[in-house]
């Protein structure tokens, strides 16, 4: 199958998104429209089952992400957190007095992996450990939730993925702009053909990391590229697909004698496009500027700031309520991961499947590591 027709498909299912929200919101909306007085008496009115909780655990708080990920399930209708796990003492002792954990039981891998009626588990590890982890959790037959980005062995990636498929179980990836609102509107434009054909995106996500974290991240060579350019290389996939050749551009522009690639750029190369994609652990206030722009025939869309999104739209034309020209489009206050684990919930319950498909997962994999110039086998 063509690169063309492998995105379209992608954009087709992931725009399922934005009208999936669409349709909850417009209910939520309905049901609380009811006029009180023609209400039908609640004990006439049919029950509506309760749905069991999932149960999940979580394995490692190591990842940057442990916190807020156990936070978004504990606060889920969805979910039923079990117990937690972590080898290493002295990151059990720093997180166990943690708000997020108080109350959840900590145990073994053993242990959790037993428990009676587990169905899932969040897989926030160091990332040196995220795919050892993660296979053991998939040959135990449970869904997983693997955090960002998927190691530095795409064998290994791919062996997992083959075994959850073989099994029937999802491996949800972590990337935190999947769900993003900007993102879902994004997709949905894309879809729809508003900004014709995708020619060239630009992208970059940096911050100043501080000296102790930047310690940690030198102990992975795909340096800030592999650390936090996936994240915006899963989005370039999203949109354009699997690349025809990518070309990493590698500095450390630091005067620490510590050994991160801190300056990192991408170029992707496509048969009618080009994207680039930047990432440093320097930038001041990068946060602010972190970006995703897609630039097509018929308009162009423009993220800035990511993680509190704002776009600027232009159009050629006028296309349903959006206006010809630039325009601005506000959101509300978005709060990661929590999108996450309800489209988690959905797959697991079998009510819809999962809009980020092997294939995807692979194809960022292999970009990931070609832009952090990183080995393929």
């Amino acid at each position: 199958m063509s690169e063309s027709l492998t995105r379209r498909k992608f954009m087709s299912s992931t725009a399922g998104l934005a009208g999936a929200a669409a349709g909850l919101a417009g209910a939520a909306a309905s049901l609380v429209g009811l006029d009180a007085g023609a209400a039908t008496p609640a004990d006439s009115r049919p029950a509506k089952a309760e749905k069991p909780k999932i149960k999940i655990g979580q394995i490692g708080v190591g990842h940057g992400h442990a916190d807020g990920k156990m936070r978004a399930y504990r606060q889920s209708d969805e979910f039923e957190v079990v117990g937690v796990v972590e080898p290493d003492p002295e990151l059990r002792r720093s997180h166990a007095q943690r708000p997020d954990y108080q109350g959840i039981p900590w145990m073994s891998q053993e242990q959790l992996l037993g428990t009676k009626g587990l169905q899932a588990v969040a897989i926030e590890t160091r990332v040196r450990d995220l795919l050892d982890t993660a296979e053991a959790c998939v040959d135990a037959g449970v869904h997983i939730h693997l955090d960002k980005p998927a190691g530095s062995s795409l064998p290994q990636f791919r062996r997992i993925l083959e075994t959850a498929t073989r099994k029937g179980r999802i491996v949800q990836m972590g990337y935190m702009y999947r769900y993003n609102p900007a993102i879902v509107l994004m997709r949905d434009l894309l879809k729809k053909g508003w900004l014709g054909e995708p020619f060239e995106i630009h992208t970059v996500m940096s911050k100043v990391v501080g000296p102790a974290s930047r310690r940690e991240l030198a102990e992975y060579p795909g340096g800030i590229m592999f650390e936090l350019g996936c994240h915006i290389i899963d989005l370039t996939v999203g949109v354009l697909g699997r690349p025809t050749k990518v070309t990493p551009y590698i500095r450390q522009s630091s005067p620490r004698n510590d050994g991160l690639l801190d300056n990192m750029l991408a170029v992707c190369e496509y048969p009618h496009a080009v994207a680039t994609i930047k990432s440093t652990a320097q930038e001041v206030e990068g946060f602010a500027r972190r970006h995703f722009v897609v630039c097509g025939t018929e308009g162009t869309f423009h993220i800035q700031p990511l993680d509190s999104p704002s776009v600027r739209l232009a159009l050629s034309r006028e296309r349903g309520s959006y206006k010809k020209g630039y325009q601005e489009i506000k959101f509300p206050r978005y709060t990661r991961y929590i999108d996450d684990a309800r489209d988690l919930a959905m797959i697991i319950r079998g009510e819809k499947e999962s809009d980020f498909p092997p294939e995807h997962d692979v194809a960022v994999q292999e970009t990931v590591l070609k832009a952090s110039n990183l080995p393929l086998d």
